[in-house]
């Protein structure tokens, strides 16, 4: 079989991440640097790595990752929405080649978008930073009340 790449776009807050995933051992690399040294904070390195390991495929295949915009946090959820859109691509692309024998992409008796969905990886976190308006300090508190 001919190699694929599977892609798969994730935002969160003001980050966009585009992943693609193709065959490999298992190595993320994000904007050119490896896991490790584009995030240094083990938690942020702990959401990338959710939906791989959710679905028991951090070993199958090689994460390539640009992304822009926001922040540490908003960017590793960027990333993770876009590695659990991808792996759906990639379920749905082997689910077209069943002439190999047998329903890969399944895993046991449940696919992984069930895993996924029951995770909540697919669900784009649509909060944002709410505007400033005028005449308050921030987007709702507005000045001190003075008695005197």
């Amino acid at each position: 079989m001919a190699q694929k790449n599977f892609y798969g776009t994730g935002r969160r807050k003001t980050s966009t991440a585009r992943v693609f995933l193709k065959s490999g051992k298992g190595s993320i690399v994000i904007n050119d640097k490896t896991l490790e040294e584009y995030f240094g904070r083990e938690t942020a390195r702990m959401i990338v790595r959710q939906p791989l390991e959710a679905t028991a495929l951090q070993h199958k295949f090689d994460v390539l990752v640009t992304v822009d915009g926001g922040g540490i946090n908003g960017q590793a959820g960027a990333i993770r929405h876009g590695i659990a859109r991808a792996l759906l691509q990639y379920e749905q692309g082997d689910a077209t080649d069943e002439g190999e024998g047998g329903s890969s992409g399944t895993m046991g008796d449940t696919t992984i978008r069930k895993i996924l969905r029951k995770a909540g990886y697919l669900t784009r976190d649509a909060r944002e930073v709410e505007r400033k308006k005028v005449g308050k300090h921030k987007a709702r508190k507005g000045t001190q009340y003075s008695k005197r």
